[in-house]
């Protein structure tokens, strides 16, 4: 080892002793400093020089580039001023068609075509051109079958009186069921519209996995929520376990968005059947 650092100790110590005897020589010798400012002189002058020259090139090609744009935009002006008439129909044909399009773009709708986010109300207003009418109301004995009274044990004295709800909810709430009907082939059935407020009581108390909300902290108190579910060869189908019926809550979730209804089945507390209109003004106090 200590051979090993001797051989690299010489070397540097020849390097460094030749470094300082040059340095030496610059401060004391006149001889050999001439030399080197001469041969620095010479380095910044040729290097002044080709500096100068680059610049000159650059500004020679400035000047060149300058001069050519000068022309052709001189020449453009000149041709513009023989063929003015040419290059003004060539404008107006670009312009014409994006300028009509423009002025007549609130005048020409493609017919049956609405934009219900331009106009928040056009679904009521279009709900108010048909006035739909309730379905006849299921037997009394299909709500009271042991399926349903797993599920839903109450719903036997469940309210589902059409003319207890809110008009314009029972509107959106009725072509909901047509356009599951017409569109998906899905009967739909109201298992509960209103809900008094001692029912809500009641249902509260029976525990969170049914209801958290109290009286009057639910849209079905004032007639603008409802609970539904299938109708399917005779029986009510509520289950989400049953791939067809929940096949079926996704569109009914769909179809309620689309008209400004707000779908259960979205909440972190899923309620797949219920829907409701949340109207201003109507603010349940835990919503």
């Amino acid at each position: 080892m200590e051979n090993l650092g001797y051989h690299f100790m010489l070397p540097a110590v020849v390097i460094y002793f030749v470094l300082a005897c040059a340095l030496l020589g610059l401060v004391f010798l006149p001889e050999p400093r001439a030399w080197v400012a001469s041969r620095l002189g010479l380095l910044a002058g040729a290097t002044r020089a080709a500096v100068r020259q680059s610049t000159s090139r650059w500004q020679r090609g400035c000047d060149h580039t300058s001069r050519q744009a000068a022309a052709a935009a001189s020449a453009g002006v000149s041709w513009m001023r023989r063929r003015w008439p040419l290059w003004s129909a060539a404008v107006a044909l670009l312009l014409i068609p994006p300028t009509v399009v423009y002025l007549l773009r609130d005048r020409h709708q493609p017919e049956g075509y609405v934009d219900l986010a331009d106009n928040p109300t056009l679904v009521g207003q279009l709900l108010e051109g048909e006035q739909l009418v309730a379905p006849p109301a299921l037997p009394p004995e299909v709500f009271t079958t042991a399926e349903v009274q797993q599920s839903r044990p109450l719903l036997s004295s469940a309210d589902r009186k059409w003319e207890l709800l809110d008009h314009d909810f029972r509107q959106r709430l009725l072509m909901a069921f047509k356009i599951m009907k017409e569109q998906h082939g899905y009967d739909m059935a109201l298992l509960e519209g209103y809900r008094s407020p001692e029912r809500q009581a009641m249902l509260q108390n029976m525990g969170t996995h049914v209801t958290h909300a109290g009286p009057y902290q639910s849209y079905h108190q004032f007639g603008l929520a409802a609970d539904c579910a299938f109708y399917r060869n005779g029986k009510l189908v509520i289950s989400e376990r049953d791939p067809w019926a929940m096949r079926g809550y996704e569109l009914y979730g769909e179809v309620a968005a689309s008209l400004g209804l707000t779908w259960g089945g979205a909440w972190k507390m899923r309620d797949l059947g219920h829907v409701e209109l949340r109207r201003p003004g109507v603010k349940p106090r835990n919503q």
